[in-house]
């Protein structure tokens, strides 16, 4: 039973094990709920057959039902909520644990709403299934068949009477689910996509407010909050409907048993303390069935959720191995990628990034420089080839071993809702402050971070929304120089800053490229004509190697792009 609650319900092993108990646990409340109904019938035949008892024995099973009661509905909390919350923390743990091992190319692939959703939404869901519904739903599954068997033994047309209209109303309960399920395909869909845009509008309110598109938004977003509660009604109404004729069914067993019980009585088939334990039996069953449905409908709801962590387990993680590493030369050899394997990017890449060099990366876009980019950082594995790093195949380094030894400043810059001190020491969290400072200064933030109000503790919004782009850029930046990983990777640092800020940051940074592996990716090549080494790249290939001079001469591909710089150039100034 175990191992089938895991697989069913993504639970941990413990959750499992805790679920096991919590079944258990109401099924002896089941059990014991039916003693209350075998002492009214008791009573029964004390007062109308004339079968005199002693009173005490009324009172001593009472007493002992309701200290009975008591233990297991204790038991039965304690199993269902005490445990089961215990769940809902190691589910969010595991699924965080199993995201760090992940591959980063997934999180490019999965929309975070989404993956935000099952770690929240969907363990929460989960959680309230497992505290309210399942345990009961599954004990029920258990107590019902035998109460069923008992009763057709005792008489088997009472028994059906009571069994067969209960057994129809739970299994209208998910054919009618499906109905409703099949009517609201897009349901999901659609409050999917007016979640999104209310989060685009809170994300992108200074802007509306500056482009005076307040009125316009505010009644798109109204039209979107109709639609919602809308689609939310009509669902909620089928869903009262397949509630509603599941529930007719359990009301009809009632009468079923007193149609066929009175006929049974009326030929002498049974007594009147028979039909009576029967109707009582079929009532206190009834019970516990209308109890069990909400569960079980709670359980069909939370499929998808547990299919979103399934999903999430199965995904394999990157492999690899803690290296030692001494040598950061990085080598493409051969290197073929697709996002898509019907459209290759790269088509056999080979250069060289050695130690203590600086190695620029230039091309129309979509030559593959990003993808490149990509696949040395392992945020994606190439799929033919070889990439090495000091002679290391990158695919059999662990990822935070990989991470640990490179920094990444990319063109779209990620800053929190914190303050610049906590912004850039995301770099290297045991930093201190004057070393913040520091990276701070290195990458001639200074400037801007002393016009704030409250200099490094001033909040910078929403990522940095109280800063420019530029300034954003450097804050990444000045990330990047206080980790001071042996690999330093520039996308396009270049793309936010004035020449002003740009020239002084190229200053710091060949203070700071010393014995490092610097690869950078730059549209300006003004920006790169001092590097070391310079790869040209052309749909996905390697069109040529060499210094600024040698391509200039050498290189059609990169002559070009020379005169698009240079027409660029003299259409801005």
């Amino acid at each position: 039973m175990k191992t089938f609650f895991k697989n069913t319900f993504a639970l941990t092993e413990a959750g499992a094990s805790d679920l096991v108990q919590a079944t258990r646990a109401c099924f002896w409340v089941y059990c014991i709920n039916m003693v209350p109904a075998f002492l009214l019938l008791l009573f029964m035949d004390d007062l109308v057959l004339g079968h005199a008892r002693n009173p005490y024995i009324y009172t001593g099973i009472s007493i002992l039902t309701l200290i009975a009661m008591y233990l297991l509905m204790r038991v039965e909390y304690d199993r269902m909520y005490n445990t089961t919350y215990r769940e809902s923390a190691n589910l969010r743990l595991e699924l965080a644990e199993k995201m760090a091992d992940l591959p980063l190319s997934y999180f490019f692939k999965h929309d975070l709403s989404d993956l935000s959703q099952s770690i929240m939404e969907d363990v929460a869901a989960i959680e309230h299934a497992l505290s309210h519904s399942i345990p009961k739903a599954m004990a029920m599954a258990i107590f019902f068949p035998l109460m069923s068997i008992l009763m057709i033994i005792g008489h088997w047309q009472l028994g059906l009477a009571v069994v067969l209209p209960l057994l129809f109303s739970f299994i209208l309960l998910p054919v009618s689910r499906k109905m409703v399920s099949t009517g609201n395909k897009g349901y999901y869909d659609i409050l999917r996509r007016n979640s999104e845009a209310f989060q685009e509008t809170i994300e992108l309110q200074q802007e509306i407010k500056s482009f005076n598109l307040v009125d316009r938004v505010r009644a798109d977003l109204f039209q979107k909050m109709d639609e919602s509660e809308k689609i939310h009604i009509q669902t909620e109404a089928k869903s009262l409907l397949a509630m509603g004729l599941s529930n007719l069914f359990s009301y009809v067993s009632l009468g079923v048993v007193m149609v066929v019980g009175i006929n049974r009585l009326i030929v002498g088939d049974i007594s009147l303390l028979y039909l009576l334990g029967y109707l009582l039996a079929a009532i206190k069953v009834k019970e516990a069935i209308d109890a069990s449905k909400e569960g079980y409908l709670e359980m069909l709801h939370i499929g998808p959720r547990v299919n979103r962590i399934k999903e999430i387990r199965k995904t394999p993680a990157q492999a690899g191995q803690a290296i030692q590493l001494t040598n950061f030369d990085l080598a493409f050899q051969d290197v073929t990628f697709a996002y898509d394997r019907d459209n290759p990017v790269l088509r056999g890449v080979s250069f060289t990034a050695r130690q203590g060099e600086v190695t620029a990366l230039v091309g129309a876009s979509g030559c593959g420089k990003t993808s490149i980019l990509r696949l040395m950082s392992r945020l994606y594995d190439y799929d033919g080839g070889k990439i090495t790093i000091g002679g290391q195949d990158i695919k059999t380094i662990a990822a935070s071993t990989l991470f640990s030894h490179i920094a990444i400043v990319f063109q779209d810059v990620t800053l929190f809702n914190s303050s610049v001190m906590e912004n850039i020491r995301i770099g290297r969290a045991d930093a201190t402050d004057e070393e913040v400072r520091q990276a701070a200064e290195a990458a001639q933030c200074m400037d801007f971070i002393n016009r704030l109000d409250q200099g490094f503790d001033t909040p910078i919004g929403e990522n940095g929304a109280e800063l420019s782009g530029g300034e954003r850029q450097r804050l990444s930046i000045a990330r990047a120089i206080l980790k001071d990983a042996p690999i330093l990777i520039l996308d396009e640092i270049a793309a936010s800053l004035d020449v002003t800020n740009e020239k002084a940051i190229q200053e710091s940074l060949n203070r700071l490229i010393q014995n490092k592996t610097v690869i950078i990716i730059s549209h300006r090549l003004k920006s790169i004509e001092k590097v070391d080494k310079i790869v040209v790249l052309d749909a996905g290939r390697v069109e040529a190697t060499g210094s600024h001079a040698e391509l200039a001469k050498q290189s059609p591909t990169y002559q070009n792009l020379l005169e698009k710089n240079r027409l660029a150039e003299a259409f801005v100034y």
